[in-house]
């Protein structure tokens, strides 16, 4: 996935805009986000995220490169001067695929220091070289000063108002891309993060990838006799946070020759039920996948909550855990998500994929 050099062969020029896969002669770029609208212009890019809350429009941006003239009659937005080169950045996601960008550099300062993981960042912030701007909730603003910012790259909220960072006329880019249900919709966020740091045709080769790898890996699940039913997480103090059947991990599931449980249920997110809700519907699952750490036998699952051993996946050892921490899984399957689909279909389908071992979930007994 770092061979960026090779996958710039898949893009090519025509017409003074850059052309590839899923972006048409107008210039339009995005296929799959539904939260996510660019347009290519040959003086600048006019990007606009919607309101996943109220519909509409929750912010439209300019992205002018800067060390063009500033064009005349640009259309309503913020203007972003582009390649950004001193970015305040929230969350370690976007480091991560800023880093597989070969962007890294253009992260100067960030949040919620004690989150990151990636040695450069926190070397950069021991060294003073990255601004440590305090917490997200509540960013040290002298520091934010200091480093003058081009643009700070944060996850929007419902009702957000970011306090005294929105007075300070910096261009904040409200990333979205969490609030995306399609797998890949949310991975096409990466064309936007990449334009902004002057990755274009890398972002856009590198979705290309990710693209052929998903549909691929999707259509040979297909070729499965099977559907084991499958349920995910577990109760934590009293409640089993269930993925909606319309959810990301929902769709990676069916996508994967599994049959998710509560694939009927039209909810995008989250579902909150007891133990008894979850077992009344999921006890004689085939399967069950955990997001946890500290958790690598059925004697600790059971440990947590003594109720577990009621599964029949805990009974018959069909219990996968992935340990969020070692596996890096949040910084890694938002713009990945081949990869987890793989997992997926490689421990419920084996037979199809008899060379792949899996690398973040792991069976436990």
């Amino acid at each position: 996935m770092f061979l960026l050099p090779l996958l710039l062969l898949t893009s090519c020029f025509r017409s003074g805009k850059t052309t590839v896969a899923g972006m048409d002669a107008d210039g339009k770029v995005i296929t799959h986000a539904r939260l996510l609208t660019m347009q290519r212009e040959p003086d600048y890019t006019l990007v606009t995220v919607g309101n996943p809350w109220k519909g509409g429009v929750l912010h439209r941006y300019v992205l002018v490169h800067r060390d063009s003239v500033m064009p005349d009659n640009l259309p309503e937005g913020t203007v972003v001067r582009t390649p950004v080169t001193n970015a305040l950045v929230y969350s370690s996601v976007h480091t991560s695929l800023l880093r597989e960008l070969n962007a890294l550099n253009a992260v100067r300062g960030v949040v919620d220091s004690q989150y990151f993981i990636d040695q450069d960042i926190l070397d950069g912030v021991k060294s003073g070289q990255i601004a440590d701007c305090g917490n997200s909730m509540n960013p040290t603003v002298e520091r934010v000063i200091n480093m003058q910012p081009d643009a700070i790259m944060l996850s929007p909220y419902q009702d957000a108002s970011y306090g005294q960072i929105a007075s300070l006329d910096i261009p904040i880019i409200e990333c979205a891309d969490y609030l995306e249900y399609d797998p890949l919709g949310r991975a096409e966020w990466m064309k936007f993060y990449g334009e902004l740091v002057g990755k274009q045709r890398e972002a856009d080769s590198l979705y290309n990838v990710v693209t052929n790898a998903y549909n691929e890996l999707k259509q040979k699940a297909t070729e499965a006799k099977t559907r084991p039913t499958v349920v995910t997480e577990m109760v934590i103090n009293g409640v089993w946070n269930v993925p909606g059947g319309q959810s990301y991990m929902a769709r990676i599931i069916n996508e994967a020759g599994g049959q998710y449980l509560w694939a009927d249920d039209e909810n995008t997110g989250s579902l909150a039920l007891d133990f008894n809700q979850v077992l009344a519907v999921a006890q004689n699952a085939d399967y069950w996948f955990i997001k946890w750490t500290d958790i690598t036998s059925l004697k600790d699952l059971q440990g947590a909550f003594d109720l577990n051993k009621e599964m029949a996946a805990f009974q018959n050892k069909r219990v996968y855990v992935c340990d969020t921490d070692k596996t890096r899984f949040f910084d890694r399957i938002p713009f990945h998500p081949e990869l987890l689909l793989r997992e997926f279909a490689a421990i419920l389908h084996p037979e199809l994929f008899p060379d792949f071992t899996p690398q973040m979930y792991h069976h436990i007994d």
